[in-house]
């Protein structure tokens, strides 16, 4: 599996990114560098899909690993709810020397998507290396960060570093299904002490590829959306298809969703978004680019907000976002429909609640008879962490010797990620930069996932000196 792809991680890292631990002439990977892909196999090719796989077993064997470098038993905690046997996870604590400053947590989701051995073109949970990249389901989503944090504690451990702060890390599963058990969410309200922290990394930033090799840009997630999906139905008697009457459930819904279609939720910004919008706009080089710049400088500007909306991504990273995706109805093929309903999703910008969501749905649809329920589970919507700089500046200082002259810009992620329930009871969660995809999305949530070979260790590295750096504030 080594081969090709530790040639190319030596030459390509030390020539491309000048600050990464490989030399040139290297001509294998080091002993701890081994240790580290021996460990990211490990927990790569431990099932953790919801319908075959255990997180429980990988999170065993991450504790046995935790265990074999020296930490002791009283530091390392494995949890499951005994409901969800297989959903379980760990929290190990590495002690700090300050009895001042508060710990740093740092939390990475174990469990994967789904993945049918028939539809991949390789074994998904089986680590394959071709043409410098690793392959398989969980690799880019989450499995490198989760690998990397064991690691850091693996790495302080056989080295002696003592650290101001306490660090912690939990490995977590449910991040991936939602409504299934959420080892994050367990842990905020039943083990609050045990995860307590003064903030928190996961999961959400990093860098960005041209595609070919070259990293252009480096992000730190700082607030998200708020999941939530809405039941719209409509009842009626029904009756015979021969005799149509005024108040049909099918065409009431579908009135329903034609308003929401044609509606647009008001614009946005928060002080994430501004920024980002400001500098990821200057990077551009282009007419979106020039608005993104004129928008964050004015949120009212119309003609900058219809430039923008071009890119949907910019689109809806300025606003809440609501959308039908599924529809059901009717009884008989030769029958006026008893009911009729549509599952809406939304995703809320932060600041609103799911509930005042709901009532804004209502009002968009106007129709009393158009039933609007919440479905579970329901997610907090916690306000966005803030800008802080105790937190951006070592992200940006270690970005600019790993990456020169790639920015690091902040951005409110569209979707959502377990820092959710970690900065709802009050340990603020920030997506951390490191480590970098492709413009094609690497094959997360899909096809043949992958991640590039230099991605994951110099992304290992950088998750290392970013935690060290805030585990020894100046």
């Amino acid at each position: 599996m080594r081969g090709n792809l530790i040639r190319a991680i030596s030459a390509l890292a030390a020539g491309a990114l000048a600050a990464t631990s490989f030399a040139s002439q290297a001509k294998d990977l080091s002993a701890d560098q081994q240790q580290f892909l021996a460990l990211f196999q490990e927990l790569v090719e431990t099932n953790t899909a919801l319908s075959t796989g255990s997180c429980t077993l990988a999170a065993e064997r991450m504790a046995a690993r935790l265990g074999a470098a020296g930490l002791a038993q009283s530091q390392i905690t494995l949890f499951a709810d005994p409901e969800h046997p297989k959903d379980g996870g760990l929290v190990a604590v590495y002690p700090g020397t300050s009895k001042v400053l508060k710990p740093i947590l740092a939390i990475a989701h174990i469990d994967v998507v789904e993945a049918k051995r028939e539809d991949w073109q390789r074994d998904p949970f089986k680590l394959v290396e071709e043409d410098g990249y690793f392959y398989a389901r969980g690799v880019s989503d989450n499995k490198a960060m989760a690998a990397g944090l064991v690691d850091t504690l693996i790495r302080f451990q056989q080295s002696g570093y003592k650290p101001k702060r306490t660090v912690k890390i939990a490995l977590t599963c449910g991040e991936e299904t939602n409504g299934a058990f959420n080892g994050a969410e367990w842990l905020a309200a039943n083990k609050r002490d045990l995860i307590d922290a003064e903030f928190a990394i996961n999961e959400g930033g990093g860098g960005t590829s041209d595609g070919r090799g070259k990293v252009v840009e480096q992000t730190i997630q700082v607030g998200e959306k708020t999941f939530a999906t809405y039941r719209l139905e409509t009842r009626n008697p029904g009756g015979h298809s021969s005799v149509p009457r005024p108040d049909n459930a099918i065409y009431q819904l579908a009135h329903a969703l034609a308003k929401l279609e044609a509606h647009e939720f008001a614009l946005e910004m928060s002080d994430t978004t501004r920024t980002y919008f400001r500098e990821a706009g200057k990077g551009r080089g282009d007419a979106i680019g020039q608005a993104m710049m004129a928008l964050a400088a004015n949120p009212q500007d119309s003609a900058a907000e219809a430039v923008v909306n071009e890119d949907p991504f910019l689109h809806s990273n300025l606003r809440t976002t609501c959308v039908a995706t599924m529809l059901d109805g009717g009884h008989a093929r030769n029958a006026l429909a008893q009911r009729a309903g549509a599952f809406v999703n939304c995703r809320i910008f932060p600041g609103h609640s799911v509930e005042s969501i709901r009532e804004e749905l209502a009002a968009i649809v106007g129709d009393s008879g158009v039933d609007i329920t919440i479905l579970p589970p329901m997610r907090p919507a916690p306000p966005a962490p803030p800008l802080d700089p105790k937190i951006i500046g070592p992200a940006q200082a270690l970005v600019s010797k790993y990456f020169p002259g790639v920015p690091l810009v902040p951005v409110m992620s569209n979707g959502y990620t377990d820092s959710t329930f970690l900065t709802a009871v009050g340990i603020p969660a920030y997506g951390v930069p490191g480590g970098w995809g492709d413009p094609d999305g690497n094959g997360v949530h899909g096809l043949d996932e992958r991640i590039e070979g230099r991605s994951l260790f110099v992304g290992r590295d950088f998750l290392f000196d970013l935690i060290k750096a805030y585990a020894n504030p100046s």
